[in-house]
């Protein structure tokens, strides 16, 4: 049985992943700040083989009593979005990048790390090209920098694991509202209207069931996966906001889609990615646009902004 260090196990794409961990028998430690007073375990303390610890990623002391205990790590502790890291840069870069430094420092070659980043880091592509794991790196945000700086420190290393993830989407039980499938969802569900700027601008998008089965699919096909980077994407999402905008009114007919020919995204990604790398490795994702956008529609109806706010 793998001893599974999971840092920001509390958040949206950890209290999706942590529950997978633990069903699977695996000894589950979770380290978080609890930054936004989250409290998403409660059906997990029954269990011997997890154990949740609060601290901060960038405490060495912390850190190192913890590594040691443990086969693997899943570094998700990150403040995660291009308004979050400019609203706190030092954090940004001492969390994103500087603690997987720390980490990459610490850790034996011996041990494991699967940590998911971010494909923000391809930055503006070549119009009708698709970004593969090869293609050069030209983050435009902060949150992109820091994520391409976390993944080259990894990378420098053996047996480890970097996922580019797309946009992600779904339910959680720590709900982020901030990311762009859900929020079109959301503003569609409370404000039945939504003004679009740039809504030619395009990105690819996956499920979150599908984010956390990919890390799961990592660990239990590692010798074949290790040392390596993958896009984790659907590649029949590749699609601009107007699309996605589109698409969700197919499913709310009172749905009010603006486009403003004046005014500027300050979110400039516009690319289309291929997801080939990791397919070719046999793992195939499973929920689609359609289906993310109705699970949405039945969860966010009932859900306070407040609770599912990133910044």
């Amino acid at each position: 049985m793998k001893n599974i260090l999971v840092t920001g196990g509390c958040g949206y794409i950890g209290t999706t992943l942590v529950p997978k961990l633990v069903e699977k028998k695996f000894n589950i430690t979770v380290l978080d700040n609890f930054l936004f007073n989250q409290q998403v375990f409660s059906q997990l303390y029954k269990f011997p083989n997890f154990e949740i610890i609060k601290g901060d990623v960038r405490d060495e002391k912390t850190v190192k009593s913890l590594v040691k205990k443990n086969d693997v790590i899943i570094p998700l502790a990150a403040l995660v979005g291009a308004p979050m890291c400019d609203q706190d840069p030092f954090s940004a870069k001492t969390v994103n990048s500087d603690a997987i430094g720390l980490l990459s420092k610490i850790i034996s070659n011996d041990q494991i790390i699967i940590m998911p980043v971010s494909n923000s880091g391809y930055g503006i592509g070549e119009k009708n090209k698709e970004c593969d794991e090869t293609s050069n790196l030209k983050p435009i945000s902060l949150y992109g920098r820091s994520k391409v700086e976390a993944e080259n420190y990894i990378m420098q290393r053996k047996n480890s694991i970097s996922l580019r993830l797309a946009t992600v989407f779904g339910m959680s039980e720590r709900m982020r509202i901030d990311l762009l499938v859900n929020n079109f969802v959301y503003k569609a569900l409370t404000d039945q209207s939504i003004l679009i700027f740039e809504g030619h601008f395009k990105r690819n998008f996956i499920h979150i069931q599908d984010v956390t089965d990919a890390m799961i699919f990592c660990l239990e096909n590692f010798e074949k996966m290790k040392d390596n980077i993958f896009n984790v994407g659907l590649d029949s999402a590749n699609v601009s906001k107007i699309e996605l905008a589109n698409l969700i009114k197919k499913f709310i007919a009172d749905f009010t889609i603006i486009e403003s020919e004046i005014g500027k995204d300050p979110d400039k990604r516009d690319y289309i990615v291929s997801n080939k790398k990791i397919m070719n490795k046999g793992f195939m994702p499973q929920y689609d646009l359609e289906f993310g956008i109705k699970e949405l529609i039945k969860g966010l109806k009932f859900l306070s902004k407040s609770s599912a706010s990133n910044v």
